[in-house]
């Protein structure tokens, strides 16, 4: 399949998650999904590289599952939402891989959670008690 070129290809820091992305890691995010199972995870727990081979991974996938690699799964096609899936059987907590995410230690990452959280209880409060997006 071609792909045609787009102005966000080359922003710098950003992965794009656009259709050719979802293309190229079809298997890697279907393996993801697949944990929604309890055997699958009691699977995928027992030998991780076979069960990533179950899922025909790259080389490439196959090795940043191992390795825990966030930032290169989301470079590799990983859905974010997927990939909170993998981080739990490297025994990191969301905020460990919002972090590995951002390249940040996990307290930077929490700091970063509570200084965007500051002031949003009053603007919360200002539209009424909910909040729409």
């Amino acid at each position: 399949m071609v792909w045609k070129k787009h102005d966000y290809d080359n922003l710098p820091g950003t992965v794009v998650f656009d259709g050719e992305c979802t293309h190229t890691s079809y298997n890697l995010n279907k393996m993801a999904f697949s944990f929604n199972s309890p055997e699958n995870r009691a699977e995928f727990a027992d030998d991780m590289d076979a069960y990533c081979r179950k899922f025909e991974l790259t080389d490439d996938q196959r090795v940043a599952v191992l390795d825990g690699d966030f930032p290169a799964l989301l470079r590799l096609g990983g859905n974010i939402y997927y990939l909170a899936k993998i981080a739990v059987f490297h025994g990191m907590t969301m905020q460990d891989a919002g972090a590995a995410f951002q390249n940040i230690t996990t307290e930077q990452f929490k700091q970063k959670l509570a200084d965007n959280a500051a002031g949003f209880q009053q603007h919360l409060e200002k539209r009424g008690g909910y909040w729409n997006g």
